[in-house]
């Protein structure tokens, strides 16, 4: 099993500048690269102090050059938002910038509010069409010359420049959640990427359900690997009620991402608060003790039982998603904890 990072700047108020959260995000990369890990991954987000990230390739860029290993994954840039041509000469551009270290994460898009900025208000459901006609044009256009005719963009004879360091390009991923988005993946060769948000684990059989089959379906030569994204937050076995300090960090992430999701309010400078807690009451799945068994929350040796049985599962990737409105001093105890202790046990 092959571990990866999933991180973006956050703020979550005026306490800390942009330039503190960058620098927290490189040195968590750093830590992440040190222990081991195969990937970093930056999403894509727009407008947002909770989740920064108005494009991954520059900041990919950047850690290509404070990094020796350690590939640099867009996880993921929003389909609707990028016109093929975009698409296949920056991703092509990271690859060469890190001598081959790229990988290309590909979403539909969720938030209505980025969707009514940034792609005239078209509905975020929507986005899927783009994804299904942006991922061929970006391969073919890393092949070579290739026109384009399709729904969405239509362009005449162009190739990606410069062309990737990887053949047939970087490796490319799609944010898959339904079995038609896992057929699409297999069928034009990408692996899968799935969150199983706040669910717990009989969602991650699931979502690993709808791989295999469509694996089975279209049996391709070179099986795609499947990575699995869950908040984690380790905590010291001398500490048994610390568990309860990770809960509520993403209780609070997932309350601000229903806030932005709803978008019924209009954000202040780019903050937006958290949905009240009293909406929740009637909804298990924002209770503490429930984060607990949804998100990867606990002590070393409970992380590694769970970690372990996704690997059992046939999970290829697991991917430390630190976002979770915590501190940098406790996310960076977390990850040292996963790194020391977890990632050891599962490889041992």
């Amino acid at each position: 099993m092959d571990f990866s990072l999933f991180i973006h700047m956050e703020r979550w108020d005026d306490e800390i500048t942009h330039q503190q959260a960058w620098e927290n995000l490189v040195e968590l990369t750093l830590m992440a690269e040190a222990g081991g890990f195969r990937t970093v991954w930056i999403g894509e987000h727009h407008s947002m102090e909770y989740t920064i990230s108005p494009n991954p390739m520059s900041q990919l860029a950047y850690l290509a050059g404070k990094t020796e290993k350690i590939r640099l994954g867009a996880g993921t840039i929003i389909a609707p938002f990028w016109n093929p041509l975009r698409a296949a000469g920056e991703g092509p551009l990271l690859d060469v910038i890190s001598g081959g270290r790229a990988e290309m994460g590909v979403a539909r898009g969720a938030y209505q509010f980025e969707f009514d900025r940034m792609a005239d208000g078209l509905p975020a459901t929507d986005g899927g069409q783009h994804l299904r006609e942006l991922v061929p044009a970006m391969k073919k256009l890393w092949e070579g010359d290739y026109a384009h005719e399709g729904k969405i963009w239509k362009f005449p004879v162009s190739t990606s420049v410069p062309k990737p360091v990887q053949t047939p390009g970087p490796p490319v991923w799609v944010a898959a959640r339904d079995i038609n988005s896992h057929e699409f993946a297999v069928e034009n060769g990408c692996n899968v990427m799935v969150t199983p948000l706040m669910k717990d684990d009989d969602e991650v059989v699931d979502l690993l359900s709808k791989f295999n089959s469509a694996v089975d379906k279209f049996k391709p030569a070179d099986k795609p690997k499947i990575m699995v994204l869950r908040h984690t937050f380790v905590h010291d076995e001398n500490a048994p009620d610390h568990w309860k300090v990770g809960a509520a960090g993403v209780n609070k992430f997932y309350r601000t991402f229903d806030a932005w999701f709803g978008n019924k309010t209009d954000p202040v400078n780019g903050f937006l608060e958290p949905s009240p807690e009293s909406k929740f009451a009637d909804r298990p799945e924002f209770s503490l003790d429930s984060l607990r068994r949804s998100a990867m929350i606990g002590t070393p040796s409970e992380v590694i039982e769970r970690v372990r049985q996704y690997k059992e599962w046939g999970v290829d990737e697991y991917s430390f998603w630190c976002d979770n409105s915590l501190s940098h001093e406790e996310k960076k105890q977390s990850l040292k904890l996963f790194i020391d202790e977890v990632v050891p046990a599962i490889n041992k």
